[in-house]
């Protein structure tokens, strides 16, 4: 199984896993994450649902599962380019007893509709893939959200499961290649 060097990169991007410290300044929101990367500031909203989930969820999980901190983190999308933060990948915990794990993902929006995620989410999915036990990948995405729908099947996710208000997907074609 090929291993994929930390941090992820393509032509375009750089994905890199954040550390409990670089996901406090995250959350502070006011230019110093970006100085320590080595990336210009470029002001973007931290949603309440995704702040809450820092603090809750995010963090504390990071600081104690810190064999397994690349599962529970944010990865930031830094775009070469335009040598700022383009968005966000988080997985949301380790793999299952089934193979499975879930993925969720932003945009920030000035960057969307520039196909920076189906990039970043192709590049997340070759280093999942590249993780023992991972066999497949779900993501939800809200039924309004017509870009995700978009970009998720672009990287060979396949609707699975109508909910009320949201869609699971699930990497068939990823699975597939790697049975």
């Amino acid at each position: 199984m090929k291993q994929l060097n930390l941090p992820l990169e393509t032509t375009n991007l750089v994905i890199k896993p954040l550390t409990a410290y670089e996901l406090q300044l995250y959350k502070i929101n006011d230019g110093q994450l970006e100085h320590a990367l080595g990336a210009q500031y470029h002001p973007r909203n931290v949603p309440f649902e995704l702040y809450d989930a820092l603090e809750q969820e995010i963090i504390p999980n990071v600081e104690v599962n810190k064999d397994a901190f690349l599962f529970y983190t944010l990865w930031s999308i830094y775009h070469k380019d335009l040598n700022c933060l383009v968005g966000d990948i988080c997985f949301k915990g380790t793999v299952d007893e089934e193979g499975q794990i879930e993925i969720g993902y932003g945009t920030y929006p000035d960057f969307q509709g520039k196909g920076i995620m189906k990039e970043a989410i192709g590049l997340i999915l070759e280093w999942a893939f590249s993780q023992e036990g991972v066999k497949r990948v779900l993501a939800e995405t809200e039924h309004d959200n017509i870009p995700s729908h978009s970009v998720l099947k672009s990287n060979g996710f396949s609707p699975l499961e109508n909910l009320y208000t949201t869609m699971w997907y699930l990497d068939k074609n990823s699975f597939k290649k790697r049975q």
